[in-house]
């Protein structure tokens, strides 16, 4: 499936299980799942082929502590697109990773810290590395949002311009988990100041939000990853993509 403007679902892992947290805060989480395949298995019966994964003890950790479960679903869906983020600090992690079939790894903290790691990676599996920005009012956030960095969010997206990013996922963390509506001013800015895709997550959670996305699908933004809000019922995955489609297409 190639669209304009894709809704990826979220698999969000801790301790093994499917959670959805709110603001990043690892106390204040839900657990929606503790069958990681069978979750991954509603989304690909939905229509996706794409699916987006965090794990989140290592992203606080700094190494994967949730890989097992990632492997288990590229196991039993090798035609789905995985990509993965959380806790992916070198060289050896990101390898193993692809050799258990992951589409795509996304760097957060080490993409602040070691920019350098960016290019390497870029040159070593090129296509395959995205880098997520979590910011906070328009600022970096790192080690799974525990810590600010003091880094602008788009001048930091800027200088990965060139260096054979695939994707930039895109998080306002004070709308993650609380189904307020995505920050559309602030992704679209991000969009419009780079030419490497732009994915937005946190905060979609309705019809509307999903309109919202494809009004500035022309600005650079490819598509959105979508969690509490597909768990909670609020938006059905092949229903909200049929919507996107038809928009995107129509404008």
């Amino acid at each position: 499936m190639s669209v304009a403007m894709q809704l990826i679902p979220a698999i969000d892992l801790k301790e093994g299980q499917c959670v959805r947290l709110k603001q990043g805060r690892m106390d204040d989480d839900t657990v929606f799942s503790d069958d990681v395949v069978g979750t991954a298995s509603r989304w690909v019966d939905a229509g996706t082929d794409r699916l987006h994964m965090v794990d989140l003890d290592g992203a606080f950790a700094g190494a994967p502590k949730n890989a097992a479960a990632v492997k288990s679903i590229c196991q039993a869906f090798p035609d789905l697109r995985v990509q993965i983020g959380g806790g992916i600090r070198n060289d050896e992690i990101a390898a193993s990773y692809f050799e258990a079939g992951v589409q795509w790894v996304i760097i957060g903290t080490q993409a602040v810290r070691e920019p350098e790691f960016i290019t390497r990676l870029c040159k070593d599996w090129p296509g395959k590395i995205m880098v997520g920005l979590d910011a906070r009012d328009g600022m970096v956030a790192l080690n799974g949002w525990a810590e600010d960095s003091g880094v602008d969010a788009i001048g930091l997206a800027k200088s990965f311009e060139g260096v054979g990013v695939s994707g930039i996922v895109y998080t306002d963390i004070s709308r993650d988990g609380m189904m307020q509506g995505f920050n559309v001013e602030a992704t679209a800015a991000l969009a419009e100041s780079i030419t490497i895709p732009v994915y937005a997550s946190g905060g979609v959670s309705s019809y509307e939000d999903v309109d919202r996305l494809c009004g500035i699908a022309s600005h650079g933004v490819s598509g959105a990853i979508v969690g509490r809000a597909l768990y909670d019922g609020a938006i059905d995955l092949a229903q909200a993509q049929g919507r996107a489609n038809q928009l995107v297409a129509g404008s």
